[in-house]
């Protein structure tokens, strides 16, 4: 006879965490925050043209349902009875954007994702519509006119996809971020789906005043989108719906953040001039600046950090944001194959403790804070014959390393006050050779939670504290139970500095590969404009490819 199912855990937790290279669903004990179960699916991202990235809509969402359905039999098979999971929390990959029809519940085009390039010539029309140096669209938003935020990648669908088009003047269309795509299809899609999103999400669209919390008309306006197609902008802990199929049906949404936000929320970083830094396909170093919008003067952004409640108030944040971090690795693995999988990284990099002068700026999608310079391209520095496959690891967890210092630098100086330590998360942070570096590079404390799973954990505690749930405490003390790991300096500061003042040589040395007028194909003055650097770059990747048939380390 099975054994009986077991409440004993207490009242449980789910939470999504859809993110660029993969979408996970995990349960906590809302009691102890202890992780009970989990499920990974990997997603697959398609490169159309150059600087181009997509994902399909609907392969994102079959892996959501995948990856419930797999944890809660994960619980089965421990005995744990899943209807002691009272609500579900959403957290996101943010920016991405997707439109798709509300009759027939089909995307209208793929997802555009949030580092896509695609939008630079749109930027530049747009900038041209704003009269001299004005602040127009950063005083409203907190966010420079990019390529990285959704309204120009919306702005880009209405303009040259026909599908879309057609839909909106039939009034079919509606736009989201993937939390919006998600909740939507979730709560019952065609048949009654919520349309919404929260307002750390809608933060980031460049649509969202973050005055107000609502919808403007004059952004709407400037970027000539239409407001029907937008979700309802809720808290970002409250009711949205009830899923409606599956293992879960019947269990709210009740949470829902962009995935940095809710790191911030699982570091538990409630207090002004607390930090955290999220190491994912990109890096994002959030510092909550309390219930003020603080502007800054060193290229970060301000956005929405959270707001756990109808009735509760609004807390920003300053943001860092880092394009390339963990997606530098999957480069590495996928493209130059000198990794067999993500994990071999560390053992490289361990192997020669230096970049042995070799350094990397992997501005594969231009550089974000504190340039916003997408002019940018990647490219490797201080090659020497005695350079191979691991001083390029090396040098790869470095660049991670030294942009995380550089977002840093530029949030002491508009905070006022310097981080004594930094507070650290995500899948990056399992490598002790990366996370060594970050303390050396900063040369301050550097200081994760055992459970790296703090996007998850915040979103689950903002489900779980929701009014109508309520069984989760978001008091400090609540998570005095997880325990940390810290990361001391082991360098000298002078070291510290000779390294990171060469990695800003290699940075200058990354812009200007890119106009907007690109040259005809046969012109030989392509070759002639090109930075020495091209040469050099494409040097070592023959190299690197002859030394790999080869065998050859």
């Amino acid at each position: 006879m099975a054994a009986p199912k077991t409440a004993a855990v207490g009242p449980l937790v789910g939470a999504v965490v859809q993110g660029t290279n993969s979408t996970r669903f995990l349960v906590f004990n809302s009691k102890t925050a202890e992780l009970l179960s989990h499920h990974k699916v990997e997603l697959t991202q398609e490169f159309p043209k150059e600087g181009w990235v997509e994902q399909d809509p609907k392969e994102i969402l079959q892996s959501v349902y995948e990856c419930i359905a797999r944890t809660c039999e994960k619980l089965d098979e421990l005995n744990i009875d899943i209807s002691n999971i009272k609500a579900v929390g959403v957290s996101n990959q943010r920016e991405t954007t997707v439109i798709w029809d509300k009759l027939t519940g089909e995307p209208l085009y793929n997802a555009v994702v949030w580092l896509d390039l695609r939008t630079q010539t749109t930027v530049e029309d747009l900038s041209k519509k704003i009269p001299g140096n004005s602040n127009f669209v950063k005083s409203k938003t907190g966010l420079p006119l990019s390529t990285y935020f959704s309204a120009v990648k919306l702005r880009w669908m209405l303009d040259n996809v026909r599908n879309v088009q057609k839909a909106v003047e039939e009034g079919r269309a509606l736009f989201g971020t993937i939390d919006s795509w998600l909740i939507w299809s979730l709560t019952g899609g065609v048949n009654g789906g919520v349309h919404c999103t929260d307002v750390t999400n809608a933060s980031r669209t460049m649509l969202f005043n973050i005055h107000s919390l609502e919808w403007d008309k004059e952004l709407c306006d400037f970027f000539e989108i239409p407001m029907d197609l937008l979700p309802n902008v809720f808290s970002s802990s409250e009711i949205y719906g009830l899923i409606k199929t599956g293992a879960l049906e019947g269990v709210p949404i009740s949470g829902c953040l962009g995935d940095q936000c809710a790191a911030l929320v699982g570091q538990m970083c409630f207090q002004e001039g607390q930090a955290k830094n999220t190491y994912g396909t990109g890096c994002f170093l959030l510092c909550n600046t309390g219930r003020k919008c603080v502007f800054s003067e060193h290229g970060l952004l301000t956005t929405v950090a959270y707001k756990l409640g109808r009735q509760k108030p609004a807390y920003y944040a300053l943001e860092g944001s880092v394009a390339i971090a963990g997606a530098v690795i999957r480069w590495l693995r996928d493209n130059l194959g000198i990794i067999e999988t993500s994990g071999d990284i560390e053992k490289l990099a361990k192997e020669v403790g230096t970049s042995y002068g070799c350094y990397f700026v992997p501005a594969f999608s231009g550089l974000y804070a504190p340039y916003w310079e997408p002019s940018a391209r990647g490219i490797l520095c201080g090659l020497t014959q005695f350079t191979n496959k691991c001083h390029i690891a090396f040098a790869a967890l470095e660049a991670v390393c030294f942009q995380t210092r550089e977002i840093l630098e530029a949030m002491n100086r508009d905070c006022g006050i310097p981080l004594r330590h930094l507070q650290v998360d995500g899948g990056m942070t399992n490598n002790k050779v990366l996370m060594q570096l970050q303390a050396d590079i900063l040369h301050i404390p550097v200081i994760k939670p055992l459970m790296p799973e703090t996007t998850a954990l915040g979103a689950a505690m903002a489900a779980g504290a929701a009014e109508g749930v309520s069984v989760w405490s978001l008091e400090p003390q609540a998570l005095s139970v997880l325990r940390m790991e810290r990361f001391e300096p082991q360098i000298q500061a002078t070291e510290s500095e000779i390294r990171y003042a060469t990695w800003k040589k290699a940075v200058m040395k990354s812009m200007g590969w890119v106009t907007s007028q690109s040259p005809k194909s046969g012109d030989p003055s392509i070759f002639s404009s090109l930075p020495l650097g091209f040469f050099i770059v494409s040097s070592m990747v023959m190299l690197i490819g002859a030394r790999y048939i080869s065998g050859v380390p």
